[in-house]
């Protein structure tokens, strides 16, 4: 995943300042997680409106 990607799903969940304050070891596993959902539900997005 880029670093641009990560920073828009890091802004779209709400944790982004914690990410600018502590890096992205200093987010909980529960926000990786939502962030890698995040990311799938997005990819799959894509790919619909692609094939449409």
């Amino acid at each position: 995943m880029s670093d641009g990607l990560k920073e828009e799903i890091a802004k779209e969940l709400g944790f982004y300042d914690k990410v600018q304050k502590e890096g992205w070891g200093g987010i909980t596993t529960r926000d990786a997680g939502n962030m890698v959902k995040h990311a799938i539900q997005k990819a799959q997005e894509q790919m619909i409106r692609e094939r449409s």
